[in-house]
Formats: C-alpha cells, structure tokens, sequence
C-alpha cells in the first residue's frame, strides 16, 4: 500500500493526465521517487553509435610574396613555408545503414576534405553528397562498404513543448557528450539562422562543435539538427536551436535520389508578415496568418487560385502564424499532388487545392565574364523562377542575375555581390546574359549601371 503522501502524488498526477489534451496524454510526469530515479542511459546506448564527430579541411592559398627568396630573407621567413590549412568541427548524424550522414553545411562549407570519427573510434575519409545552403544542412557518404548504425526519423511535428529530449554531439571538441533537457518552444520563425526557419528551441546544452548533431525523444529517434545557440559568451546558456526533422528528412530524401540540390515545390506567390495595422484593416481579432501580395501568372498558386490579399491561414490543416511556418510546412510536402491551403479572403474562409510543382529550371544560359569591365569574373545568369526561388529574388524579376563572384574579382571588388539583378548597361537594357556580354565587350572610360538589390533599384557610374 502507498504511504498517504506517495498516494497524494499519484492521485495529482492522474488528475494532471486527465487535464491533458489528448496529443499529451501519452506522456507521463513521474508519479513517484522510483520513477524520478529512472536513467536514460538505455536510449544513450541506442543512439550514439549512430552520432559521428565530422572533421572539414580547406587548404587556403598561400601569400605568392612567400615564393620569392629575397621577401623571405628580408623578413626572416623560413624557406619552405606550409601550406595554411583552416579547420572546423562539428558532429553528424548517420541516417542511412550505407553510410549517408546529415550535418550542418557550416560545418563543410568550402572543406576539400571530410572525416568523419564513429563512436567507436574508427576514422573514415568521406565525401559530399548535397549542401544546401537553405536550410544549412548538407549530406555526406561514409567511403566505405559496410552496414553503419543509423538513427530513424520521428515525425517532429509530434513534438510538444515540454518534451523531454537529448542532445548528441562533440562541443568544444572533448569528445562525445549528452546532454538532456526539454523542448522549450516550437516553430521558431524569427531567428535569422537559414531561409527556412522554423526551428525547435531546446535548454539541452547545446555548444560549438554540437553543431550537425542530435536531437533525439524518449523513443530514441531523431527529431532534429542541432544548429546554433543564442549566447552572449559563447556556450550554452539553455536555448539552443535545431532544424526539425521533417525538414531534414526532404533534403536526405534528394541526396539519396542522387540529387544535387534540394527538390521543393514551388508557390510562385509573395508573402507578407501581417502586422498589427494589418490585422486591424482586416477585422482580424491577432495579427496571424501569411498575407499574399503578389502570385506569378502560371504559378502553381495562379492555377490553384490563390489571390492577392488572400490570408493564408493553414496548410493540410495545420495553423500558419507567419509566412516563414508557411515556406516550413509548404516546403515539407513532396512533389506532385497538391496540398490543401485554407485562406481568408473577404470574411469567407476558402480552401484551395494548390499543385505541388519545382520550379521550372530552363534557360540559365551561365556565362562568365572575362572582358575588361567592372562585372570581370562575375557569374551570370538568366533568371528562372528556379533561381529566382533560389536566390530569394523578391517580386517577380526578370533579366540577369550575379550567382557567383570570386573574392578576387573585378566585379567584388567594385562592390557586387551575388544576388544582384543586372537592368541596364550604358543606357542598354540588359534581357539576357548575352545582351549583358555584348554591353561589356568593349572597354569604356565611364560605366553607368542599374541594379536591383534587396527589392531597390540602384543606379552607379563607374570609371573604366
């Protein structure tokens, strides 16, 4: 029999359960001193051989000045100088038994070589399947042929705040290390991280060199990437963020299709984030929802119906306070079909069935130039709603864009930078990356050119 104390608390705690929404009935708060004492060690075991430390090296280039003998007998520089190699650290997760590791692509970025270090100890050299840099996530193979231990997906959209969940990773690089705590919040839309943000927070300590690791429920299964902290020193101060894995698993079903990029679907329609004023003029009793300001003529939101000033309201059913929990929840749905999107539009609630479609990707025509010109060495190229998607080009632009610049280049240094929409050379409207070609072919003493960064037009005059 249980002392009347004991009796108390589980009396309470079935009256808690009771209260409970029916999604949280299946947790359960500890009921006794027993239970408190239970260890999560069971699930530690399940899961970190599956937990990898990822290693990335990029040879930077070396100062040419260090070749020549005179500069480093002047300075004192040693004969044969090294090679710089700059290093980073992170933690990884295997998904697939063949060896495929999800990580953070700011974990690889610009690496020319990989590790990665099991739990076991065991090193392997591995390469890079897919980056995205979207979502910051990237996909690695193991050069190896055998079976690995792999985490499975949890369905994160199952996840409730107050969730109890571990983090997996190497902070700081002493070794691995797990850490435990709760789900703080979900749907994190304003933390600046990546494109798609909708992020779960959690209080598990989260530290440099965590990043690409696990976040893992009770079920041992894998809920999310783990990806930054806010901290104002540097460690963990309790909220750390992590990609959900519903996210994660679109970019390791593309890399498994041998995909190089992410496949999404595309809307073709600009939102915008309803304000306080904005609720206000729309009788709206909250400022919530995803307002539509502009739907591309052919777009899978033309055809599926979606207006301007139609307010997005939910996605398959499930609330959109924003549009960044729209780009979330659109995003995660897989290509063809169509998706259920409910919108308010004059006071009357309407759901539209909107095609799940990519992009049309045609026509980039990329060229490089190379002629004498404040554009030297920049990439360009036709914009398609694919790059337009891409690059997050606001409206609905045509023209050239800038994809790729060196650091180095001509057209860096004048201050262009990836993104920018080409209009005008010298009074010649630019349509084309050929048009752009020929306005370039010819050195000029005085270059005038019109640009749109950010959504804003910028005219410059250049010297030649």
């Amino acid at each position: 029999m249980p002392t009347a104390p004991a009796a108390r608390v589980i009396l309470a705690a079935l009256a808690l359960l009771v209260a409970l929404p029916a999604a949280a009935q299946e947790r359960r708060v500890p009921a006794s001193a027993q239970d408190v004492r239970l260890s999560y060690a069971p699930i530690v075991q399940r899961v970190t051989p599956a937990v990898v430390n990822v290693y990335a090296a990029k040879t930077m280039p070396r100062n040419p000045l260090l070749d020549d003998p005179v500069f480093r007998r002047f300075f004192g520089v040693p004969g044969q100088s090294p090679e710089q190699v700059q290093r980073s650290l992170g933690s990884g997760v295997i998904v697939d038994e063949r060896g495929l590791v999800v990580t953070n692509n700011h974990v690889i970025e610009g690496a020319d070589q990989v590790k990665v270090s099991l739990a076991d100890k065991r090193e392997f050299e591995a390469e890079i399947v897919l980056k995205d840099t979207r979502t910051d996530l990237a996909v690695l193979r193991i050069k190896a042929r055998e079976k690995f231990p792999k985490l499975d997906f949890a369905d994160s959209d199952g996840l409730l705040v107050g969730d109890v969940v571990l983090a997996v990773g190497n902070p700081f690089g002493v070794g691995q290390t797990v850490t435990q705590g709760i789900v703080s919040a979900l749907a994190r839309t304003q933390v600046g991280i990546s494109d798609y943000q909708f992020f779960i927070q959690t209080d598990a300590a989260i530290n440099p060199g965590n990043s690409g690791g696990a976040l893992v429920d009770m079920a041992g299964k894998l809920v999310g990437i783990n990806t930054a902290i806010f901290s104002r020193s540097g460690g963990s101060q309790g909220i750390g963020f992590a990609i959900p894995a519903n996210m994660v698993r679109v970019v390791v079903a593309s890399a498994e299709q041998g995909g190089k990029a992410v496949a999404r679907p595309w809307l073709g329609a600009r939102l915008q984030t309803v304000t306080a004023d904005i609720a206000e003029t729309l009788g709206l009793a909250r400022p919530t929802g995803a307002l539509v300001v502009n739907v591309v003529p052919g777009s899978p939101a033309a055809r599926g119906g979606l207006k301007m000033s139609d307010l997005i309201t939910a996605v398959d059913g499930q609330q959109i306070d924003d549009p960044n929990a729209f780009g979330y929840r659109f995003a995660t749905r897989p290509l063809g079909g169509t998706v259920t999107v409910e919108v308010m539009r004059g006071g009357r609630a309407v759901k539209l069935a909107i095609p799940l479609e990519a992009a049309p990707d045609t026509g980039r025509d990329e060229i490089t130039i190379a002629s004498r010109s404040p554009f030297r060495g920049a990439k360009v190229a036709n914009i398609s709603p694919a790059l337009a998607d891409e690059l997050r080009l606001q409206g609905d632009p045509e023209g050239v864009v800038i994809v790729d610049l060196p650091d180095d280049s001509t057209a860096a240094n004048v201050g262009f930078q990836k993104g920018d929409v080409i209009l005008a050379v010298n009074g010649q409207k630019i349509a084309t990356t050929a048009d752009l070609a020929r306005a370039t072919r010819e050195p000029s003493r005085l270059w005038r050119i019109t640009v749109v960064r950010g959504g804003q037009q910028i005219s410059v005059m250049l010297g030649g």
